[in-house]
């Protein structure tokens, strides 16, 4: 019966991983093939070009190398968690293969180009502009909230803090 169930952990796994990418590279290979200045939402969102040679915000603009050995050390860390931890939660798996599927999807971007194609920019107005994204980016900063939130609903947070007590009383 666990053989069963760890194949279909496995196979939900592999299909958020796998659609996460495809939705990803679909979606940058469309805007690299468009170049759009579409004002989606006015005044809230745009869907833009942006090649970002670096990370979140740009930072580490022009690192390729580096930002290539931290995307693959992220990586191996994710498949490890997936492999030895077991995420037992539909959420938790979830989850963690959105994170996978993000990182993959920025990766080959960085392997086949240099820089990742980011495309929807959000805005409030001229007031405040937030850099550009893409599904990718998206897929990953979902998938931590979601993790988050399955590791707040499993009591992790509460067992370390009972954890951290000790015997108090």
């Amino acid at each position: 019966m666990r053989r069963v169930q760890d194949k279909r952990k496995v196979a939900l796994s592999l299909l958020v991983v796998f659609l996460v990418v495809l939705l990803d590279q679909l979606s940058k290979l469309w805007v690299r093939a468009n170049s759009p200045q579409i004002e989606l939402l006015p005044g809230w969102l745009n869907l833009v070009h942006v090649e970002n040679s670096g990370a979140a915000f740009g930072l580490f603009a022009n690192q390729t190398l580096f930002l290539i050995a931290v995307s693959v050390i992220s990586l191996v860390v994710i498949v490890l968690i997936l492999r030895y931890l077991s995420p037992v939660t539909t959420l938790s798996i979830v989850s963690v293969s959105l994170i996978l599927g993000g990182a993959i999807g920025n990766l080959i971007d960085r392997l086949c180009s240099g820089s990742v194609t980011d495309f929807i920019e959000f805005h409030i107005q001229d007031v405040f502009i937030w850099p550009a994204f893409n599904f990718a980016d998206s897929a990953v900063v979902v998938g931590i909230l979601a993790f988050i939130i399955s590791l707040i609903r499993d009591g992790f947070f509460s067992k370390m803090h009972e954890h951290g007590r000790g015997d108090e009383s």
